[in-house]
């Protein structure tokens, strides 16, 4: 399956809600996608924003710092583990 991200073929895909569901975005869009762009998206944006601003495919992949990732991870290969660094408290 492709990750709607970054376009690679990657087992096993999760689901990210693009409304958070902690935002009531249980029953909203939903987009699949690989474990390291899920990831990335949670380390460098909070429910709120994800919610207000970032509730789109589109708008993510357009979000500079995600469009960065986008760009590296697509390189990647699909069979190893890519390291995403959280943001520290």
């Amino acid at each position: 399956m492709t990750c709607e991200l970054c376009a690679r073929e990657v087992q096993p895909l999760t689901v990210h809600h693009l409304i958070p569901r902690q935002k009531k975005g249980h029953h909203g869009p939903k987009i699949n996608i690989c474990s390291a762009c899920h990831k990335q998206i949670h380390t460098l944006y909070d429910n709120t924003r994800l919610a207000q601003e970032l509730n789109s495919l589109e708008k993510l992949k357009n979000e500079p710092q995600m469009h960065k990732f986008l760009s590296w991870v697509s390189k990647q290969d699909p069979y190893k583990r890519v390291k995403v660094h959280r943001k520290r408290a």
